[in-house]
């Protein structure tokens, strides 16, 4: 499939040593008519977000979709998106060009990527349409990444918003255009990193200046734990490893070692 006549407008000018700096990503959510399309469950709502040079473009794809049935009592209380608001929507056979043109040359951003690629894979799979990891530069499932970051919290997308900051007071009912907004955000905190390589202390913050004396870069200070923080520290991983019941890296680690 050809790059969509719009990405050519987006060519960067950072040089060949900024990769990720040139990399289009788009965030997408759906939402259906229940859990498993092997059940006959099909997509009902598309929404895509544009990220490129780590910025929100404006540039959206989403559409409503007619599933030709109706929806499941839990999933109509998460979406809300009746029968008869749906009944004179465009089907999915309708929009799949339109879809295929905005995902293709971007990586694609999902919470739970799984979910929604069986769903996208079964609708691609009744129009005879390659699946879908092979229309577009690959997946990322950013509540894997967030369960890399946080381990052992919740990921959830509105728990993600409470940890960075980011207002989802409007997000009333699931909505696959809004879900995919705030993913947006809660990304871009999550991969955001240091934007800077200057550290601002208290003393320089307040105008003063910082006297260093005869401070020597190449020898580091180390400061060792007391017995109570070891303790904690102890009870912290007694935790995550009791959380992942078991999987955490620290025991695979130290299997070899015990066993020798």
């Amino acid at each position: 499939m050809s790059a969509p006549a719009h990405f050519a407008t987006l060519t960067p000018v950072f040089p060949a040593v900024f990769p990720e700096a040139r990399m289009r990503y788009v965030v997408l959510d759906t939402e259906t008519t229940g859990l498993d399309p092997q059940q006959g469950h099909r997509i009902i709502e598309i929404g895509c977000v544009e990220i490129f040079n780590r910025r929100v473009t404006q540039r959206n794809f989403h559409t409503y979709l007619n599933p030709d049935r109706d929806s499941d009592p839990g999933a109509l209380q998460v979406h809300g998106l009746t029968t008869e608001f749906l009944s004179d929507k465009p089907r999915f056979e309708d929009k799949v060009d339109e879809f295929l043109d905005f995902i293709c040359g971007a990586q694609v951003i999902i919470h739970n990527a799984e979910f929604d690629i069986r769903f996208l894979n079964a609708e691609l799979a009744r129009l005879q349409r390659p699946p879908f990891r092979e229309c577009c530069d690959g997946v990322v499932d950013s509540l894997l990444q967030a369960r890399e970051l946080h381990p052992g919290k919740r990921n959830s997308l509105d728990a993600l918003c409470d940890r960075y900051d980011i207002s989802n007071a409007h997000r009333v009912l699931h909505g696959a255009l809004l879900d995919s907004e705030l993913l947006a955000e809660v990304w871009l905190a999550m991969t955001r990193g240091q934007d800077s390589l200057v550290i601002e202390l208290d003393d320089t913050a307040a105008g003063g200046t910082l006297d260093f004396g005869a401070f020597d870069p190449h020898v580091l200070p180390v400061t060792a734990p007391d017995p109570e923080e070891l303790a904690a520290h102890l009870a912290y991983l007694e935790g995550l490893d009791k959380e992942s019941k078991g999987a955490t890296l620290w025991r695979r680690l130290e299997a070899p070692a015990e066993a020798a």
